[in-house]
């Protein structure tokens, strides 16, 4: 997979940019001799953002790319004049990228529609000139803020592919040739195991200008969730398709049983994958006649839709998109039910997070004792003082 353009996994370190410290300039003009401290504010640093851009379909553009630096704030000057903020930095992703902590594993976000915005990082805020620290008993305070330091933290990408329907199967069990008689898509097909080495996606045309996506993956083998053959590694990408739609040949020894040892791996994987709608699709039908399939149907399993198909003579196309379309629908009635449920749920305003709460925090400090400065950490002191003409 070295020389392969499709990448779906990428580890990235990153880093926001400090806030620039406030400056602590005292005014003294020959016409205004005591001016009194005019610092401005340090600027902000720069955020790290990810951005979804549909122009992208894999992380190759990121591959090398081993660090994402944002511009640190510059620091504030005489006049009350703010320093400069510091550069964002956005990496741009394909729809359907998730992101997580390298470190802890935990999970950050995920960006799914085009130009959708999410800081993984975000930039130190800049320190409070000795301008918001005069008082009437404190007129010349000579201390500022330092600005707020850097966050860093090394980011995995993961890209999971948006699609409604995932060819799950076996090496051969026909995934690639449905694909490319059902859409406009053009996988490699071969007559030899894991000709798939990469996922593909397909549009699929339904009745009155519809359609849906389709999604195929790589083979999977029994012992997969051990890491024979190419593993679980692609599974990812059908961990969001609404309906999962599991090919076996029909010269199969036992199409019930390939069927249950493909939901054993994707239970090995992911035990929530099960979850998800299920439809059988016996592939390379057109050696099988009406006698045949008559007494192949009582050995399917049971409470699963199934249908014979033939992607070269094309066999039953038709009744599978009516199936599929059919089983997407219901996915999608029972989704939009679920969230109107949530929607008329009473909403508990006190449990707010602590993102929420800390925003708009004011970093500045009032003292009542001028003598309490000297007690501060994380201040700068300095003589700034400048003569104008």
């Amino acid at each position: 997979m070295a020389d392969s353009n499709f990448v779906d996994y990428v580890k990235i370190y990153c880093r926001s940019g400090k806030g620039g410290r406030g400056s602590t300039h005292m005014r003294r003009a020959k016409y205004q001799p005591h001016g009194g401290p005019d610092g401005g504010d340090g600027g902000k640093g720069g955020d790290i953002i990810l951005r979804a851009n549909r122009n992208y379909w894999t992380l190759l553009h990121l591959r090398y790319q081993r660090h994402v630096l944002a511009g640190h704030g510059e620091s504030g000057s005489k006049n009350r004049s703010f320093g400069k903020d510091g550069e964002d930095r956005v990496i741009e992703v394909p729809c359907g990228t998730v992101a997580y902590n390298a470190e802890t594993g935990q999970y950050l976000c995920d960006v799914t529609e085009h130009g959708q915005e999410v800081i993984l990082l975000k930039g130190g805020r800049g320190g409070l000139g000795n301008w918001h620290f005069r008082t009437a008993t404190r007129q010349a305070p000579r201390f500022a803020q330092p600005g707020e330091p850097m966050q860093e933290m090394t980011v995995i990408l993961e890209l999971k592919l948006l699609a409604d329907v995932g060819l799950v199967g076996f090496p051969n069990a026909g995934k690639s040739t449905l694909l490319s008689a059902v859409s406009a898509a053009r996988p490699k097909i071969a007559d030899y195991p894991f000709t798939t080495m990469e996922p593909s996606l397909g549009i699929v045309p339904y009745r009155d200008n519809k359609s849906f996506v389709m999604a195929d993956i790589p083979g999977i083998i029994e012992g997969a969730s051990e890491g024979k053959g190419l593993g679980l590694r692609f599974l990812r990408h059908i961990e969001r398709n609404s309906l999962l739609l599991f090919t076996v040949p029909a010269d199969s020894d036992d199409i019930a049983r390939e069927y249950d040892i493909l939901l054993r791996e994707l239970r090995s994987f992911n035990p929530e994958m099960l979850d998800k709608h299920r439809v059988l699709a016996v592939t390379k039908s057109d050696m099988l006649d009406d006698e045949l399939i008559h007494q192949l149907e009582p050995t399917l399993p049971q409470g699963v839709p199934h249908v014979f198909i033939s992607s070269v003579s094309g066999l039953g196309l038709d009744q599978l998109k009516d199936i599929l379309w059919t089983e997407l629908n219901e996915e999608s009635n029972k989704l939009e039910g679920h969230i109107e449920s949530l929607a008329h749920r009473p909403k508990d305003l006190t449990r707010l997070p602590d993102e929420l709460r800390l925003e708009g925090e004011d970093l500045s400090v009032e003292y009542d004792d001028p003598d309490d400065v000297e007690d501060l950490e994380g201040y700068e002191y300095e003589e700034d003082w400048e003569d104008e003409e």
